[in-house]
């Protein structure tokens, strides 16, 4: 938020300033970008040493009723996908579906389908990009942890974006330092250590009824227990990267990293 000139080279060069290491593009009104300007991405972020993600349309349904609107939604994630490769980003993240009128059953089925298709679309075309499904916010959205956990641990190429304020928001719960405890340990149980170990997090303040997600907020004006997480992750062994969807990003996310090396300093 910033960078100045608002262009994707400048704003890995002004994370570099920042102190931060990583950084997503976001694709989530359309891939405006071409493989030529891809490449002068990935050059910025190798020369930075910023490690980087890419988030895919918004306008995604894999279980339309309309399936020129799947076809349309995989199109998308697929355009995402292979120029986020191109900009040397490791994952593509993105927002799988709603129910609508489905059982979390069948949307499984259906989602599982489109995923598996993509991934081995992707791998035919070398491309070695990682497809992110997102732990989501809302009730009505595909994305709980148990269905992200398991699509990614039967469908190679996938890896999950889990985002802990989206499944607070959910549940009403998942936000102390036993449940991110136990959290990570599903997740090592599912995916294995070296998943645990190259995580790809989203973490936010964020506004939350019965139905889910509202809107996001700082950390400030949440209830998100950050230090929690934080502290969890650490203990857990996990690795990987966080991205801070925070209204004022960076500064959440400055405070994200001072937290957790405030931790780190004090066992030492």
């Amino acid at each position: 938020m910033s960078t100045y000139p608002h262009t994707t080279r400048a704003g890995i060069k002004r994370v570099k300033e920042l102190g931060l290491g990583c950084m997503e593009i976001e694709f989530v009104h359309g891939v405006r970008m071409n493989a030529e300007r891809a490449g002068l991405v990935s050059e910025t972020a190798k020369e930075e040493h910023i490690a980087l993600s890419v988030h895919a349309s918004y306008y995604v349904n894999l279980n339309s009723r309309e399936p020129e609107k799947i076809t349309a939604s995989c199109q998308r994630i697929l355009r995402a996908a292979r120029i986020g490769s191109i900009c040397g980003a490791r994952n593509v993240v993105f927002h799988p579906a709603f129910y609508g009128d489905k059982s979390p059953e069948e949307t499984y089925a259906i989602v599982k389908e489109h995923v598996s298709g993509m991934t081995d679309t992707l791998r035919e075309e070398g491309c070695q990009i990682l497809l992110s499904p997102e732990v989501m916010g809302k009730v009505s959205q595909f994305g709980t942890l148990e269905e992200t956990l398991n699509l990614c641990s039967e469908i190679e190429g996938t890896t999950p974006c889990m985002d802990f304020a989206h499944w607070h928001a959910r549940t009403g719960k998942a936000n102390s330092y036993d449940e991110f405890s136990s959290i990570l340990k599903l997740f090592e149980q599912k995916l294995g250590k070296k998943t645990l170990r190259q995580m790809h997090i989203h973490v936010s303040g964020i506004d939350y009824g019965p139905k889910g997600e509202r809107k996001h907020l700082t950390l400030a004006e949440s209830d998100f227990q950050y230090r929690d997480l934080l502290k969890a992750l650490h203990n857990s062994g996990a690795g990987g990267t966080i991205i801070c969807e925070s209204p004022n990003q960076e500064e959440d996310a400055l405070l994200l990293q001072k937290t957790y090396r405030a931790l780190l300093n004090a066992e030492t």
